[in-house]
């Protein structure tokens, strides 16, 4: 793995932020969309039968919820490419399935730099300091 470079997250447009501004990464594979509150009767037929006509799914994801056997409420897609996972996005968003109406948005996101940030230089968590700096750099047993 070491002999070959990864693709990392390549730089997307515009159109590809998510409502909270967020930009869609991609994962290792593919583009990762997240479909949330499905009907708990949902099969994993109805959400591929729902998302295949915008795109090759890859991969599907459902969680059951153990005592029950029912959908937890939420799926996971894979498309291959962003023009797939785009236009599900964009077109599903807000559809009925199952007489409930789901939402979708893409799963893996870079949130926007905050307010005032440009980068890390000088931001991020503050640092306590250490409880000698309070004594004027000494310890106890050196105040003797």
């Amino acid at each position: 793995m070491a002999d070959t470079e990864m693709e990392l997250d390549v730089p997307v447009s515009q159109d590809t932020r998510t409502a909270g501004n967020a930009v869609a990464v991609r994962s290792i594979e593919g583009w990762i969309i997240i479909v949330t509150n499905l009907n708990e009767e949902t099969t994993e037929d109805d959400v591929q039968d729902m998302f295949a006509e915008y795109g090759e799914v890859k991969n599907l994801h459902m969680n059951l919820d153990r005592r029950s056997g029912y959908v937890k409420g939420y799926a996971l897609i894979e498309y291959a490419t962003l023009e797939e996972a785009k236009e599900a996005v964009e077109s599903a968003n807000g559809l009925e399935l199952l007489e409930k109406k789901v939402s979708v948005d893409y799963a893996f996101v870079r949130p926007p730099p905050s307010k005032g940030q440009s980068g890390r230089k000088g931001g991020g968590r503050q640092r306590s300091r250490s409880p000698g700096a309070a004594k004027g750099g000494m310890d106890a047993d050196e105040a003797d």
